[in-house]
C-alpha cells in the first residue's frame, strides 16, 4: 500500500538543534513528507566559533538554519522571535500559542521535539518540549508526538567537558523508536556544517557521532487507540505511519 503523505511539524528552540539533533531522521521524512521547522530563538546568546557573539549573531545563525534545513528537505523555516536562554514559566503560554498558530495552519500529523528533560539539558530545551507537548495534547489532528532523545552511553559521554548538567539519557529497552541514519549520514554532515558560526560545536560533535551507531532516538506518544500501547508497538506504529 503506498503511504500516504503527510505533514510533519518540527520545533526546537535553536538552529543547530535540528542538525546537531535527529538531522538524519528529519531528512529521511522530507524524502516522503512535508516537513516545516519552527525555531523559538535565534540563538543569538551563543557563541560564534567560539568566540564570544557579536550583534549580527543572530542573522547569521538564521541563515545558517535556512541553509541547512534546505539540505535536510525542510519546506520552510519560521522563526517564533524569543530571546535565546530566556525561555520559562513566564513565556509557556506565549511559546505554546505560537506554536499553535503554526500548527492550525499547517495542520500536521506529527511533531518533533526535544524530548521532556530537554536531551542536554539545556532549559530552553525543556521549554520548548513542555510546550509543544501542551499543544500536542489540544490538537486532535495531530496523532503522534516524537521526542528526540540520547541513549544512556550518549548522555555520559557528552558529560564529560560540558558547560551545564546533562540528564542521563535512555537505556535501550526505554526507547521507542531507534532510525538507521547510515544513508542520509553525509546529508546530515552537509547541513550541521552549515552551521559555521558553531564550527567550535560542530567538531565535537562529529568526533563524538563517531564513537556511537549512526541512529536516532525517540520516545514516542500517541493518541486515539493506539495511546496504551506497549513500547515496542508504539514505535512500530510510528514506524509504520511515517514510512521509516
Amino acid at each position: 500500500m503506498r503511504l500516504r503523505r503527510k505533514s510533519v511539524l518540527c520545533v526546537f528552540a535553536h538552529p543547530d538543534d535540528e542538525a546537531f539533533g535527529p538531522g538524519g531522521t528529519i531528512a529521511k521524512l522530507a524524502k516522503r513528507h512535508r516537513v516545516y521547522l519552527l525555531a523559538a530563538t535565534k540563538g543569538q546568546a551563543g557563541k560564534d566559533r567560539g568566540r564570544r557573539a557579536t550583534r549580527d549573531l543572530a542573522r547569521r545563525r538564521a541563515t545558517e538554519l535556512r541553509a541547512s534545513a534546505k539540505i535536510l528537505g525542510v519546506r520552510k523555516v519560521f522563526f517564533l522571535g524569543f530571546a535565546d536562554g530566556a525561555l520559562s514559566n513566564n513565556l509557556y503560554h506565549r511559546l505554546a500559542a505560537s506554536i499553535e498558530r503554526y500548527a492550525r495552519r499547517f495542520r500536521p500529523e506529527v511533531f518533533m521535539t526535544h524530548e521532556p528533560r530537554g536531551g542536554s539539558g539545556h532549559l530552553d530545551h525543556i521549554a520548548v518540549s513542555m510546550a509543544v507537548s501542551y499543544v500536542f495534547e489540544r490538537l486532535p489532528f495531530v496523532r503522534a508526538l516524537l521526542y528526540s532523545c540520547l541513549r544512556a552511553e550518549r548522555a555520559r559521554a557528552l558529560r564529560k567537558g560540558y558547560f551545564i548538567y546533562v540528564p542521563p539519557g535512555y537505556r535501550r529497552s526505554e526507547i521507542d523508536l531507534r532510525v538507521d541514519t547510515r544513508d542520509v549520514w553525509e546529508q546530515r554532515v552537509e547541513a550541521m556544517q552549515a552551521h559555521a558560526s558553531q564550527s567550535h560545536d560542530l567538531k565535537r560533535i562529529l568526533r563524538f557521532a563517531e564513537r556511537f551507531p549512526k541512529e536516532e532516538n525517540f520516545l514516542v506518544l500517541l493518541k486515539g487507540a493506539r495511546a496504551g500501547l506497549g513500547r515496542a508497538a508504539r514505535g512500530a506504529a510510528a514506524r509504520r505511519m511515517l514510512g521509516l
